[in-house]
């Protein structure tokens, strides 16, 4: 369809049309994830559907729809600089959508939301377009978005320690995977927000944060002996995580109940990782 017809739909108020049957209108709607033009992309398709998710209508066949955006996920994966970043990381942020819809109020059975989440989690951890804003394109931002649904996935009433616990080592996997450059569009705080998600369901003991800390700062430290490369590419993403999780932890709402302990560990993780900035005046 025409432009015009998606500016109504918006002026209308995001309205299901009814000149159209609404399988129809959703498969125009994902194909327009995938677009180049953010104005297709960012401001048509995803606000539409998130709209009609959060709506309820969707609520019918809101597994049909998570199965559409979980296959999204996999569309070009392996692919680095190409536009198939787009489909993926926006099916990642619908699909996210769909399980915020049953965290509110169930409508799904607990192995689909679990499907789903490993669904995630291997598209995150595959993923190799890393690409914050692209120009003249908009934001690919596919970890950001990956790691905003897992902090939904955190939040769904089917998850408990088990894979709460394998969140966290899937943001972990993730911060300590090689990468051909370090992320500087935001995305170790999203990584960090996710996890808080996961803290503030006061489920985890600090007996697996702790080791999972200390796991993570064991890279973060370190400074790679690249002759041609960033040295910090090998644990430059780990170290910006610490420090975000260290700041949303101690200023941020809700704190989880093992605040106080987690922030003490924190702590003796970053003076570890960071000796050269908290050395004495000389």
């Amino acid at each position: 369809m025409s432009g015009s017809y998606w500016k109504q739909v918006h002026s209308d108020g995001l309205a299901v049309p009814s000149d159209r049957p609404l399988d129809d209108l959703t498969a125009e709607l994902t194909s327009m994830l995938g677009s180049p033009d953010p104005a297709l992309r960012d401001g048509t398709a995803y606000p539409t559907l998130a709209t009609w998710v959060d709506r309820g209508v969707y609520d019918d066949l809101l597994r049909g729809l998570g199965d559409g955006m979980a296959a999204g996920l996999q569309v070009g994966i392996g692919e680095n600089g190409t536009d198939s970043v787009f489909r993926r990381s926006s099916s990642s942020l619908v699909l996210a959508e769909c399980i915020h819809r049953d965290n509110g109020r169930p409508l799904l059975p607990g192995g689909t939301i679990l499907d789903w989440g490993d669904r995630i989690a291997t598209w995150l951890l595959r993923e190799q377009d890393h690409r914050g804003f692209v120009p003249g394109k908009g934001w690919a931002h596919a970890i950001a978005h990956g790691a905003d649904a897992l902090g939904t996935l955190a939040e769904s009433p089917h998850l408990s320690v088990p894979e709460l616990t394998v969140l966290l080592d899937v943001v972990a996997d993730r911060l300590l995977l090689p990468v051909e450059r370090l992320w500087t569009s935001g995305e170790p705080d999203r990584l960090a927000r996710a996890t808080m998600k996961v803290l503030r369901r006061n489920q985890v003991p600090l007996t697996v944060l702790e080791p999972w800390i200390a796991r993570i700062a064991a890279t973060a430290g370190i400074r790679a002996s690249y002759d041609d490369r960033d040295p910090f590419l090998l644990g430059g993403n780990a170290e910006a995580f610490l420090r975000a999780l260290y700041l949303q932890l101690s200023l941020g709402p809700k704190p989880p109940a093992v605040r106080s302990d987690l922030l003490l560990v924190l702590v003796d993780a970053l003076r570890r990782t960071n000796p050269d900035h908290l050395r004495p005046f000389e």
